[in-house]
């Protein structure tokens, strides 16, 4: 151990140099200093039970010797918690957002926490510096990370600095796997393809969401590959980009619809849009499944309340809000879940069958 304090001193007097003259070391100095990342000096700041022993040692012996003192708020933040859980969330569907409520609040009923909603445009630029307003004025326990939100790395760097909990939900791994539930969107959208295929599509149309959500990434990504892997190949005129909105449904199923050479299957990326795609199927006289069979995405209730009844990839986003809300209300220290993952599965209705031809 003396061996070990006298390296640190070493390190720290051959870094002196390095370090900002005329004023304290900050997080980003210990981070580089100990050359560890800043989310690990974060966790140990806040006593995190996922640092190694002996990287918190280490850590710990340099924040000593370069008189490091972290923000009395930030630190705070820990130990004066509400028993308040946030959901932080920018997302265009309600019916997907009420959903992961309803998840969350079965998670905390009969606890002593609440739900409190923070919605947030992610394209404003001075949206992260609102959710930490939101988190240090409520004092909150943890907070719910719903995609687009829990997509981008600078909130969650933000929430890991000031030493509030998070978990994540997203299509795929972004984190830690403690803070992330897991969707598989990309499997789910496969399962559509090869459904369709196996009905003896081959004219098939995509319509995806907004490129800036990781979902329509992974959603679109499973589908073409699965599309490929049967030797099918989606001509980039076959594949419209939308906004995960009626409207923007409408505006592409017009685009495949109306003119001479149309699809005989549509996959969308979520049911709203395939609602769009119904209505101008009904207005342009295409019959729906005889002349054009569509598979939708999330399995919202609007699957079912469609005519004829929607065929679509059930994610279970209640379940996923329940998940989320369960792992941040579990004690500090204690053994973290099994990977939590939430799988989709298609629920075949009756808007589906082979084509005509």
């Amino acid at each position: 151990m003396v061996c070990k304090d006298m390296s640190l001193r070493k390190k720290a007097d051959s870094d002196a140099t390095t370090r900002p003259q005329g004023r304290a070391a900050t997080i980003n100095d210990i981070a580089r200093l100990s050359g560890v990342s800043k989310k690990t000096v974060s966790r140990i700041i806040n006593n995190s039970p996922l640092v190694r022993k002996d990287t918190r040692e280490k850590v710990e012996a340099l924040m000593r010797e370069v008189g490091y003192a972290p923000d009395p708020l930030a630190r705070g933040l820990a130990f004066r918690r509400s028993f308040l859980i946030g959901m932080v969330y920018d997302n265009p569907t309600a019916q997907y957002v009420v959903d992961m409520q309803y998840g969350a609040l079965d998670a905390l009923r009969g606890s002593s926490f609440e739900l409190v909603v923070h919605p947030c445009d992610t394209r404003s630029p001075g949206y992260i510096e609102g959710v930490k307003r939101f988190v240090q004025q409520q004092k909150l326990h943890g907070v719910i990370l719903v995609p687009r939100a829990s997509e981008d790395q600078a909130l969650a760097d933000m929430l890991e600095e000031i030493g509030c909990r998070y978990t994540r939900i997203a299509s795929l791994a972004l984190d830690d796997t403690s803070q992330m539930v897991i969707t598989h969107d990309r499997d789910g959208a496969a399962e559509a393809a090869d459904y369709l295929l196996s009905l003896g599509h081959r004219d098939i149309a995509l319509i995806t969401g907004p490129s800036a959500y990781r979902s329509a990434h992974e959603r679109t990504a499973g589908f073409i590959d699965a599309l490929e892997r049967r030797g099918i190949e989606l001509p980039p005129a076959r594949i419209i980009e939308a906004g995960y909105t009626f409207e923007s449904g409408v505006a592409a199923a017009e685009k495949l619809l109306l003119g001479k050479q149309r699809p005989t299957a549509i996959f969308t990326g979520n049911d709203e849009m395939a609602a769009g795609v119904y209505k101008v199927a009904m207005r342009a006289g295409i019959n729906i499944p005889r002349e054009l069979s569509v598979v939708g995405y999330d399995d919202s209730p609007l699957a079912s309340r469609l005519w004829p009844s929607l065929t679509s990839v059930r994610r279970n986003t209640r379940d996923t809000g329940r998940t989320a809300a369960a792992m941040l209300i579990q004690p500090e220290g204690q053994a973290a879940l099994q990977i939590a993952s939430v799988r989709p599965h298609l629920i075949v209705r009756d808007s589906c069958q082979p084509p005509l031809d």
